[in-house]
C-alpha cells in the first residue's frame, strides 16, 4: 500500500513546546503515522507519513483542533506519495529550536526577506544582478541544485552565518535563497536581512514545490532532490503516484 508523506513545518510562538511532545506522539500514533517531529519555542517541522485518511486527520488537528488552538494557521506542508515505508517508527522530539541554526537569536517570524512563488522563481534566476544561494549542505547540494546556484560548502546550516558575514550588503545588495521545503531560507533570510541586505528573496515551498508546480521542460533544476526519508531523493513531479495527486490535503 503506498504511502502518504507530509513534509510541514510553521514558524509561530509556541511557549508550552514541551507539554505539546506527549499529545502530539499521541495524536500521530493514533493515526497511524510514522516518521519525526520536531517542536521547539519557536514553531514545529518535521516529515510524517501514513494513511490518506490518517494524513488527513493529522493536518485537520494540526491546523484547525483544540491541540494548537489555531496557532498553526499557514502551516507549509508538501505532499508526495512513497511506494515503500519511508520511515521505520514515530518520533516528536522538543529540541531548542525546529530547525539548528543560531541558538535562537535570530527570529524567523519576522522580516525574512520576500517569498517568491514557484512560477515566478525561473524570472528572479534571470536577472544577473541576484546573488542565488544554495542554503543546504555539501552533500544535498552534490545531488542537484539550480543552474547558476551558488554552492557555500556548508557542512551544516548553522555554517552559513559564516559564509553570509563575508558578504557585503552594498555589493551584492540583490540575493535569492533555497532550500528543500523553505524552513533553511526562512532563517537565512532573516538573518540577511538583519546585517543589511535591501532584498532578499526566499523560495516559497523551497526546492519541492517547484519540482512539483514547474513542467520539466520548463525547469532550471538539474539533478535530484535529497529528502530526509528512506526515499532518498525525488526529482521532478515528486509523487510516485503521479496518477493519484494528494491535492484534496494542499
Amino acid at each position: 500500500m503506498p504511502h502518504l508523506v507530509a513534509a510541514l513545518y510553521r514558524f509561530t510562538p509556541l511557549p508550552d513546546a514541551d507539554a505539546l511532545r506527549a499529545p502530539l506522539q499521541g495524536l500521530c500514533e493514533a493515526q497511524g503515522l510514522t516518521g519525526t517531529l520536531l517542536i521547539a519555542r519557536e514553531g514545529i517541522n518535521g516529515t510524517v507519513a501514513g494513511s490518506q485518511e490518517g494524513i488527513a486527520a493529522f493536518l485537520a488537528e494540526l491546523r484547525e483542533g483544540p491541540l494548537l488552538g489555531g496557532r498553526l494557521e499557514g502551516l507549509e506542508c508538501k505532499l508526495s506519495w512513497a511506494q515503500a515505508p519511508p520511515f521505520r517508527r514515530m518520533k516528536v522530539k522538543l529540541k531548542p529550536e525546529i530547525v539548528t541554526f543560531d541558538a535562537g537569536a535570530t527570529d524567523p517570524t519576522g522580516d525574512v526577506g520576500t517569498r517568491v512563488a514557484p512560477e515566478d522563481w525561473n524570472a528572479l534566476l534571470g536577472r544577473p544582478d541576484v546573488l542565488v544561494i544554495d542554503t543546504r549542505n555539501a552533500f544535498e547540494v552534490g545531488l542537484g541544485t539550480f543552474a547558476g546556484a551558488v554552492d557555500p560548502r556548508l557542512r551544516r546550516f548553522s555554517d552559513f552565518r559564516d559564509y553570509a558575514d563575508g558578504l557585503d550588503p552594498v555589493a551584492r545588495p540583490a540575493v535569492a535563497l533555497f532550500c528543500t521545503g523553505g524552513i533553511r531560507c526562512e532563517k537565512a533570510g532573516a538573518y540577511l536581512r538583519a546585517r543589511g541586505f535591501p532584498e532578499v528573496h526566499l523560495l516559497r515551498g523551497g526546492i519541492l514545490k517547484y519540482l512539483e508546480t514547474v513542467p520539466e521542460a520548463e525547469s532550471r533544476w538539474r539533478g535530484d532532490c535529497f529528502v530526509f526519508d528512506g526515499r532518498i531523493a525525488l526529482g521532478h513531479g515528486l509523487d510516485e503516484r503521479p496518477d493519484h495527486p494528494p491535492e484534496a490535503l494542499r
